[in-house]
């Protein structure tokens, strides 16, 4: 009977494939001993893979062992992997947990790779999935935290399957999820298969812990079926959370660069992603269609709901996330990567000079002609000094404008053209050897280089971008 609702768990999910290869992670616990065990026995290729952290002393060794005898005895191929955890999360600066966490899943998808195992599969049930709940309730969450663990995910890792790569890399499935740990541990006393318990699963430090062995079990005594009650609040929240993302994706797909930006103008600064505030506004939730459009920039959700109370902040309001920064412009919400520190390129003479985000060519010909591309200027040879210096704007840079008597302020020139607030830090001129500006990037020369009917030699520079991350 259990056999058959774990198979029927897998089928209604397209979880495995009994023709191809799938690696099996086994601590020696209940859960990941039933996993393996119900596996084999349902006639799947597995293979079994074990992480010593090496966190508990003799136990951790115990437990190896004991995976390492198993699977002799089933007849199961088993890889091991040693971590010296502490180290690796005190270099990372990360808590134990997540060092664990991530050491493990690296050298899954590796083993993964090299073995062509399609998935690998994990021992969570249903039990773990009601903690999930509980945790994700007590951190705060939206509507996704409320779907607890997915039978299938994919890891953030390389893919597993050489010849037919995934872009999302391996896939993450889980088969017990449809299973309480008693029926685990039933299942495994009907087989006559011990398994060993980790110590520290027995402690009550750990958050998860603490609600396994104190929140829970006082929840049991209100409510004996607290546990299958909050499984089926979790079946109804994913059913949910499609009707949720699918509205969400279609607002968005409505709004965002309804009204975008010009290319770029800079030089060097990547087309926005916007969205118009007067027709987010008109939406049921701006909040919702705000949280989902800019988690995947990493903004938080305290984040989120500060910018959405401040819809009508003026022009040039900015927020960031530690990957991206957006502002409020002209009722628009313009969101841009952040960006290196730009360091000044020097010019010494006419030939091609790259850094990490420009590439730069300067040449001289007795062509006389007039570039009209935003990257590419023509000067008069004569009237430009080398060296030419690129740099972005600073703070009281002046400029004659072509076609324009007068110097101006380049901010005051760029206000009038509406620039970003963000594209107008990250703006670039040219100066020559005297200091003096002789191109605004991507907008306009200056008048007392410009090309005339006496101009003799034109000096030609082009810039090429290569866009950088943070």
């Amino acid at each position: 009977m259990m056999l058959q609702k774990i198979q029927s768990y897998i089928d209604q999910n397209q979880l495995l494939n009994k023709n191809e290869l799938v690696l099996v992670a086994v601590s020696g616990g209940a859960d990941s001993v039933a996993l393996l065990l119900m596996l084999q026995q349902l006639g799947y290729r597995i293979e079994a893979a074990h992480c010593n952290f090496n966190l508990r002393g003799e136990e951790s060794q115990r437990d190896e062992q004991f995976v390492v005898d198993l699977c002799e005895r089933k007849g199961i191929p088993l890889h091991r992997a040693h971590f010296d955890t502490r180290t690796f999360a005190e270099l990372h600066k990360m808590s134990i947990e997540m060092a664990a966490r991530t050491l493990r899943y690296h050298y899954f998808d590796q083993l993964a790779a090299d073995l062509q195992a399609t998935t690998i599969c994990v021992a969570h049930h249903r039990d773990d999935n009601v903690e999930t709940l509980l945790l994700n309730l007590l951190r705060g969450t939206g509507i996704h935290g409320l779907t607890g663990m997915k039978p299938l995910r994919w890891s953030e890792q390389g893919c597993c399957n050489h010849e037919h790569p995934s872009e999302q890399g391996c896939r993450i499935v889980r088969p017990l999820l449809c299973v309480s740990r008693r029926d685990i541990e039933q299942w495994l006393q009907q087989q006559q298969q011990s398994y060993v318990t980790d110590s520290t699963n027995l402690e009550t430090d750990a958050i998860r812990n603490k609600l396994r062995l104190s929140v829970i079990p006082l929840l049991q005594s209100i409510n004996p079926s607290v546990v299958q009650n909050l499984q089926s609040t979790i079946d109804l929240m994913v059913e949910a959370e499609k009707v949720y993302d699918a509205y969400a994706q279609q607002t968005l797909n409505s709004l965002t660069n309804a009204t975008a930006p010009s290319e770029p103008r800079s030089g060097i600064t990547e087309k926005p992603e916007s969205i118009v505030i007067s027709a987010l506004k008109t939406t049921p939730s701006p909040l919702v269609i705000l949280y989902e459009w800019l988690r995947k920039y990493d903004f938080t959700a305290t984040v989120v709901r500060d910018i959405c109370n401040h819809l009508d902040a003026p022009t040039g309001r900015l927020w960031q996330s530690p990957t991206h920064e957006l502002c409020i412009d002209r009722n628009q919400l313009l969101v841009y990567p952040l960006e290196e520190p730009f360091e000044p390129m020097k010019i010494p003479e006419t030939g091609v000079y790259t850094s990490r985000q420009l590439r730069v060519s300067a040449s001289v010909s007795n062509e006389v002609m007039i570039s009209r591309e935003p990257f590419m200027v023509t000067l008069d040879a004569e009237k430009v000094p080398f060296p030419l210096t690129v740099r972005r704007i600073a703070e009281g840079d002046r400029f004659t404008p072509y076609g324009m008597k007068g110097s101006r302020l380049v901010s005051d020139f760029l206000t009038d053209k509406k620039v970003p607030l963000i594209e107008k830090r990250r703006q670039l001129v040219v100066t020559d050897g005297t200091g003096k500006i002789i191109w605004l990037v991507g907008h306009r020369t200056t008048q007392p280089v410009s090309i005339t009917t006496e101009t003799k030699k034109t000096l030609r520079i082009t810039m090429d971008t290569y866009p950088s991350t943070p």
